[in-house]
């Protein structure tokens, strides 16, 4: 039993991990099940064996894309040992979008939550918990760097960390629109020119 088990799971996580990057480039709608069968070579009724429909394989596919990007920046900031350098990480991950850090397609929350704004109220709920759970990362870096001297006691961590978020995901937005690397390199100038002035 525990072995049909344990290949149920395989099975599913293998469906998740190949069909993650076809629904981060093309989104929920664009993604087809034919596109599914044939990137992971199995049947429409293996696919539906392990998922109630499309609409689970989504949900899953971004929970996955979305955690490589959170344990790559948490990786990188167990490396770092201030709270400004922490938040640097942010700067330095983003920027790296386009140079094969990120899953195929870009940052997931963007994606998602351009397509899904409208159109999916549970992909949309999944961007957003995402976005809130960032925005709460990094006034919590904040607050420990004030706490440690490093910031500013006057510091508005509210407006700081959602001014990130904006000029992360407006940055990578327009380098992907523009296809231009050079203004993502220039907005993530700006991010980390933010976290400088509030530098004590």
């Amino acid at each position: 039993m525990e072995s049909k088990i344990s290949k149920a799971e395989r099975t599913r996580n293998f469906i998740i991990e190949t069909t993650a990057p076809i629904f981060n480039v093309k989104g929920y709608a664009g993604t087809s099940m034919s596109d599914l069968t044939e990137a992971t070579k199995l049947t429409k009724g293996s696919i539906y064996g392990n998922f109630a429909d499309k609409e689970e394989v989504a949900l899953a596919a971004f929970d996955y894309n979305y955690g490589r990007v959170t344990n790559t920046i948490r990786q990188r900031m167990q490396q770092m040992n201030s709270f400004h350098d922490k938040l640097m990480v942010y700067a330095q991950v983003y920027d790296q979008f386009s140079r094969g850090v990120f899953p195929r397609g870009g940052c997931p929350v963007l994606n998602t939550a351009i397509e899904a704004d409208d159109t999916h109220p549970l992909l949309k709920e999944k961007a957003a918990k995402a976005i809130q759970k960032w925005k709460k990362t990094i006034e919590d870096l904040i607050k420990g760097g004030i706490a440690a001297g490093e910031f500013r006691q006057d510091t508005d961590y509210h407006r700081i960390a959602l001014s990130i978020i904006a000029l992360i995901e407006g940055g990578i937005m327009i380098a992907k629109v523009t296809d231009s690397q050079g203004s993502l390199d220039k907005i993530m100038k700006t991010v980390e020119a933010l976290i400088k002035q509030i530098k004590t």
